[in-house]
């Protein structure tokens, strides 16, 4: 319970945050380096702040067991708006990440997210329309963990810069690949937990 309200809370915070980015970067401020580099990128950033933006807000409630069950309709719509903001998301990051900062290496680990994580919600999304629940709800949580990898880079920014005090261009390529890498092993382990959990009652309840 207490994971699950800390996920929406961070969901929600760093939902704000690209959402507040996204609206100051729009009235750009002459002389703002941050806002120069925005105008210069096209639409890539935008796209990649709403797209990102809105899956991260969506992200809770499509994991809510309880709206699963109980408002399936909703779940099945706000699925359809997270595949979307990742689409978005994903497609824009794959352009920003042939620009990243830190040349090639760092570039190379979020173009790599950018692929992964459109691939794992194809195939929930794809799972989903074939009627294999199952396999569904496996490849999307793989999607959100790949979604909260927003999170874990900033938890990876703000040690490696502002605890450990070590210089940013080896900050930012530790979480161009950390960032994603561990949620998703993360996600698997606790998705193999949950089978090995799940054979185990399966084996007591036949033996009784």
């Amino acid at each position: 319970m207490f994971a699950s309200l800390a996920f929406t809370l961070l969901c929600a915070a760093v939902s704000v945050y690209a959402f507040s980015f996204l609206s100051d970067a729009l009235k750009p401020e002459a002389g703002n380096p941050l806002h120069a580099k925005f105008a210069l990128s096209g639409m890539d950033v935008p796209a990649h702040f709403f797209g990102g933006g809105l899956a991260l807000l969506l992200a809770p409630l499509q994991m809510s067991g309880w709206v699963r069950r109980r408002i399936p309709r909703l779940h099945r719509i706000s699925g359809g708006l997270y595949a979307g903001g990742v689409l978005i998301a994903g497609l824009a990051g794959l352009s920003l990440a042939r620009h990243a900062q830190g040349g090639a290496a760092t570039g190379l680990g979020f173009g790599l997210l950018g692929v992964v994580w459109l691939v794992t919600t194809g195939l929930g999304l794809g799972y989903a329309l074939a009627g294999n629940l199952v396999k569904h709800r496996d490849w999307m949580w793989r999607s959100i963990a790949l979604t909260a990898s927003a999170m874990t880079l900033r938890l990876i920014l703000g040690v490696g810069l502002g605890v450990l005090h070590v210089p940013f261009p080896l900050v930012y390529l530790a979480a161009a690949w950390g960032c994603w890498t561990f949620n998703l092993a993360a996600c698997e382990l606790a998705l193999r937990w949950q089978r090995a959990r799940a054979a185990t009652v399966k084996t007591l309840s036949t033996a009784r």
